[in-house]
Parts: structure tokens; sequence; C-alpha cells
């Protein structure tokens, strides 16, 4: 008998699964008619160096998606340490999610987080259903990183902080 649960998949235990894996959490911003457009990301990964390229992941039921794909440019932040209430607040479902958060437009209207750890000046590269998702390919135009910034992790339905050994 296999050690594993071979019951179909209840998505609450799968979400609950997935939540066993650490991750950062980006920001995925942009000026759309000059108002700031964004939304968290929990499921950045990098891809390839050569073209330079990350994934991130949408559900297919998001609103702001849509908004975002038109743009010519996307900023990614990657979120830091201290940053959980710009990450609720780019969650969110309703009210300005910019209210309380600083953050500065690029040329191509582009919009980077302040105090993230790593700015990508992105651009659509190419996307692929996943499922209840799109995983969305991002083309790496220009960077900005503070390596010694501690990023914001997410594990276990809640923020954490990185352990120094």
């Amino acid at each position: 008998m296999s050690p594993l649960d071979a019951a179909p998949m209840d998505p609450s235990l799968l979400r609950r699964a997935f939540g066993c894996f650490p991750s950062g959490v980006t920001a995925v911003c942009a000026l759309d008619s000059g108002t700031p457009v964004g939304m968290a990301a929990s499921t950045f990964t990098p891809v390839s160096l050569v073209p330079p390229l990350v994934s991130i992941c949408v559900q297919d039921t998001s609103r702001t998606w849509p908004r975002l794909r038109e743009r010519r440019r996307l900023g990614l932040s990657l979120l830091a340490e201290g940053q959980d209430a710009i990450c609720r607040s780019l969650a969110g479902k309703e009210g300005d999610r910019f209210a309380d958060v600083d953050w500065e437009a690029g040329e191509d209207d582009s919009v980077y987080i302040h105090g993230a750890g790593l700015w990508l000046d992105c651009s659509t590269y190419a996307e692929f259903p996943g499922g209840d998702h799109t995983i969305v390919l991002l083309e790496i135009h220009g960077l900005k990183a503070e390596p010694d910034r501690e990023p914001l992790v997410f594990h276990g339905s809640r923020f954490r902080r990185l352990a120094v050994s």
C-alpha cells in the first residue's frame, strides 16, 4: 500500500500541500492611463538566462491580469521583509491597492515598489494554459538588485522570516 493519499485531490488539501513550499512574493505593476495597476504573485520563478525570462502564474479569474497583459512594459518588484501590508493591499479585491504603497513609474509606464529587493523591467513573452491558472513568461529588459535586502517569504499561508545560520 502506498504511503500517499490516493483519493481525488481536494482543492483545500492541495492548497495546504502547496503551502509547504516557501516562496518569495512579487508585485507585478504598470500604469494604465496614468493610474497604477498591480497584483501580488507568489508563483515567481527564474526560468532562463538566454533569453532572460522569469515566470509568474495568474488565476484565470483575475480581473487585474487582463489590464496588465496589454501594457507594453511591466514592473516586477520582489517584495522585501516587512512589506507584508503591501502584499495584502496588492492582493486585495476591493479599494485602492496603492493607497498606502510607495511606488514610482519607469519610463515605459512600468511601476516599481519602493523598498523591494529586486526590480525587473519586463514585457510579456508568452502565455500558456495551466489548469485554473495562466503561466506567464516575462522577458527581462533591465533590473536593479539589492541582494542584501531580506525577501518577504510566504510559507504555510503566512509571512515568515529567513533564519541566518
